[in-house]
């Protein structure tokens, strides 16, 4: 029985939004793996990448990851980089369910355009800097967001139609 489901894919795919709708539809809990590395260390992830790095951010990001293992019935929307560091995508798939939240480069582009300033990766960037950015990094981790359980269309993606696709894969898989 599925009793956490992880939600990634790219910065801008709308991961956050589903997980919420998707856990009050459910009854469920709701946890996102940036707030929760914000909580532990009282700073902001990108105050956290300017004073310590990336490397840094990915290894404290995985301990966070590895703490939502013990949590049941919670939907935990990931940062778009948690699946492609330190074996993440397959500590995900072994400790719950993994839906891919799939949206082109060019309509994550255009959703990051207005919160660039607020992403590490994305600052300084122009317009056509940002999609051919986004192009390049999609395209890098995409063979790590398609190792999940499941991929769903991010554009116009209906909360209800998620529940029954995952309902009808846990379904055909108990056997």
């Amino acid at each position: 029985m599925i009793t956490r489901i992880y939600i990634v894919g790219y910065m801008g795919a709308g991961k956050t939004t589903i997980s919420r709708r998707l856990a009050k539809r459910l009854g469920w809990r709701f946890a996102d793996i940036d707030h929760l590395i914000e909580e532990k260390t009282q700073l902001s992830i990108d105050s956290y990448f300017k004073k310590y790095g990336e490397m840094a951010f990915r290894k404290i990001e995985t301990e966070v990851l590895q703490t939502t293992g013990n949590f049941e019935n919670i939907i935990i929307s990931t940062g778009g980089g948690t699946p492609c560091f330190n074996q993440n995508m397959e500590w995900m798939n072994a400790h719950g369910f993994t839906v891919f939240v799939q949206v082109s480069a060019e309509s994550a582009a255009s959703r990051l355009m207005s919160s660039k300033n607020h992403r590490p990766l994305l600052e300084n960037k122009s317009g056509e800097e940002l999609l051919d950015y986004v192009k390049q990094h999609y395209a890098a981790r995409l063979p790590y967001y398609q190792k999940a359980r499941m991929t769903i269309k991010g554009e116009n993606l209906n909360v209800d139609d998620l529940l029954i696709m995952i309902q009808l894969y846990e379904e055909g898989n108990k056997a």
